[in-house]
């Protein structure tokens, strides 16, 4: 198999990134940012948004997961504490958050800590989540090797007919975590490759420091 792609070709033109029209915080331009696209492009899912964790075998390992809340302290994701991530958090919690909105060419880079949620917030959350859902967090030993899907499909069945009728209740294997942000970097598309990027870190004074990046 040999594809080149060499030919593709796009040119950004839509919008631009000055540090005359942004916040000093960064977590302000995300907020703003979000709903624009949110609001005004297609992009889908606007909040789905790569995870980077470092895996237990070395290797950097990507994912996309769901972004389900964002405050001035930081990003909340749900997930299986018991997961391939969920062990590689444990082991080292540096990761790498990233969106791209092709749709308003644009893309938003989170470099931060992660650490689990209070329980009774995971608890809140799962309530809120549809039956179905609640019922796929508990038939899922997630990243584990199975030998079909009609495993899965039998657990599932299993646990239909156990929690009939009844409240599910929220596996202790399953909640929340939040990244707490130290360097956010925000990359608008431009013509002829010359893109915009600006950086914010945060500095011993936890103060938001900002930088252009060279394309």
């Amino acid at each position: 198999m040999n594809t080149d792609l060499g030919s593709y070709r796009k040119s950004y033109e839509k919008q631009e990134l000055l540090e005359t029209n942004v916040s000093d915080n960064p977590l302000e331009l995300f907020q703003k940012w979000f709903h624009e696209v949110d609001n005004n492009f297609d992009v889908g899912e606007t909040n789905a948004m790569t995870l980077s964790t470092m895996g237990l075998d070395g290797f950097p390992k990507s994912r996309v997961v769901l972004l389900k809340k964002f405050t001035y302290e930081g990003f909340i994701f749900y997930t299986n504490y018991n997961s391939e991530k969920g062990k590689a958090i444990t082991v080292n919690p540096n990761v790498c958050l990233s969106f791209f909105w092709a749709a308003a060419e644009r893309q938003v880079i989170i470099k931060g800590s992660v650490e689990k949620i209070a329980e009774n917030l995971s608890d809140g959350y799962f309530e809120s989540r549809p039956r179905g859902s609640q019922l796929g967090a508990l038939v899922s030993e997630q990243s584990d090797v199975i030998k079909n899907r009609t495993v899965l499909e039998e657990r599932l069945k299993a646990l239909e007919n156990k929690y009939d009728g009844q409240e599910i209740p929220r596996p202790k294997f399953w909640g929340g975590y939040i990244v707490k942000p130290s360097e956010i970097e925000f990359w608008q598309g431009r013509p002829n490759r010359l893109h915009d990027r600006l950086r914010y870190q945060l500095d011993e004074n936890l103060n938001w420091l900002m930088d252009r990046l060279s394309p």
